[in-house]
């Protein structure tokens, strides 16, 4: 395992290339299964949950090999196993996404319940019913979801809680269904829309992705086709929030401006200076930090997955800010580790955390629970006074692609180690 180590206090100034989104790639990746014929998917991130993915598919009898950097081919014809094992599904729960593929396209499908994480249960329910409805016959034993058809129908499926992975399972099942079916009150997140147009460049009839109503009327078959995944608007985020908690000023090439507007609005809450480029996203740091409340919510609103970031940067705000986690169960693991480096924050409740605003942080030894906590404990590092040391890394390479040399680069004063080193000691280089 890795560990960061970083000299914190230094203002990051340049500019940053934006990856592709994970949570857009993974679905698309799972999609691809669908296809005829072999599919070209570009502006792939290099990351843990990518690899992680093509392991799956892999298993599934899937071929692929990388055409270039951020090029994947994936060639599905040969696949001939319809199980995802728990050994790969417990690595990343977004793997379950291969449940509606599978199922639509073979008439059956074995794949490991996701079971919880660090952050809280990641529930199927959503997912399992609205198959249901469509025609699957399932079963669930000893870990495992089995799910079999002759051929799924096209229904109405509302869903209770406008899940992300709900909306794309069902929608992935729905594309070679008999009829039409349509996704009420579906979630919203432009990794959806990104999908459906991967999804209608093969041949589908989705429309209204994105829209909290989705329609899409079955085909008999997809083919293979070409795509190239959106921009990363977590990493978006979590790169504007590092130029503000710094006081720097970072240019975020790529940046999907028109998916973060809700973090760009807490951002100029602050007191941070947002301008929108023909190239990206201009991010200027306060020179005082304003405490601000938020709520994190399915997009458009405040998006969890920056939940985290933003509270390392509020750690250091002129005032007392409140986070209210409502996506999330348990999505507050980075408070304690940010307690060690100063800060004062506290969890209220389950969903609840109140940060007093303290005049610096200070470098210390942290340990990354989870991925975006990790992403926080970074972020906190780079402002503190003196250096910091952030262990179980693998957590962050999970969503960001080789983060310590996207930050090195632009000024940042961090490196990468393996735990079995020597350990260093403050004031040594």
């Amino acid at each position: 395992m890795h560990r960061f180590v970083i000299d914190g206090g230094t203002p990051l100034e340049s500019e940053i290339t934006i990856s592709g989104a994970k949570n857009a790639v993974l679905p698309i990746f799972a999609a691809t299964l669908l296809a005829d014929g072999p599919c070209l998917i570009s502006n792939v991130p290099e990351l843990r949950d990518v690899t992680t993915m093509l392991k799956v598919l892999e298993k599934l009898g899937c071929r692929w090999e990388q055409e270039g950097p951020g090029t994947i081919r994936i060639d599905p014809r040969d696949v001939r196993c319809y199980d995802a094992p728990y050994d790969l599904v417990k690595t990343m729960r977004a793997s379950f996404i291969v449940l509606g593929p599978l199922l639509t396209k073979y008439g059956s499908a074995r794949v490991s319940m996701p079971g919880g994480c660090a952050i809280g249960v990641r529930q199927v329910d959503l997912h399992l019913k609205g198959l249901a409805v469509m025609g699957a016959r399932i079963e669930t034993d000893e870990g495992y979801v089995k799910a079999t058809c002759s051929r799924l129908r096209g229904a109405e499926v509302y869903l209770d809680f406008p899940s992300v992975g709900a909306t794309e399972n069902i929608m992935l099942a729905a594309t070679l269904a008999e009829g039409i079916t349509i996704i009420k009150n579906a979630a919203l997140e432009p990794e959806i829309a990104d999908l459906a147009t991967f999804l209608n460049a093969m041949g589908a009839k989705i429309t209204g992705a994105g829209g909290s109503v989705i329609e899409i009327t079955g085909v008999t078959s997809l083919l293979g086709a070409n795509h190239r995944v959106i921009p990363d608007r977590i990493e978006t985020g979590t790169y504007a929030v590092a130029a503000a908690i710094t006081r720097g000023q970072l240019l975020l090439k790529d940046a999907p401006v028109s998916m973060i507007e809700s973090v760009i609005a807490k951002l100029q809450e602050s007191g941070v200076e947002v301008a929108p480029r023909d190239t990206g996203l201009l991010v200027k740091g306060p020179a005082q930090i304003r405490p601000v409340d938020l709520t994190t919510q399915p997009h458009p609103g405040f998006p969890t997955d920056l939940q985290a970031p933003f509270m390392a940067y509020l750690t250091l705000a002129a005032g007392s800010s409140t986070i209210s986690e409502r996506i999330f169960e348990n999505r507050f693991l980075h408070v304690a580790e940010l307690r060690r480096m100063g800060a004062d924050a506290r969890v209220q409740s389950t969903s609840g955390t109140v940060i007093h605003g303290v005049d610096h942080l200070s470098g210390a030894q942290v340990m990354a629970g989870d991925l975006r906590g990790g992403a926080s404990l970074v972020l906190a590092a780079l402002a503190a006074r003196g250096r910091s040391e952030v262990s179980r890394v693998y957590h962050i390479d999970r969503g960001y692609v080789r983060m310590e040399e996207k930050l090195g680069r632009v000024g940042a004063r961090i490196r990468r180690e393996d735990d079995r080193a020597p350990e260093t000691r403050p004031g040594q280089p």
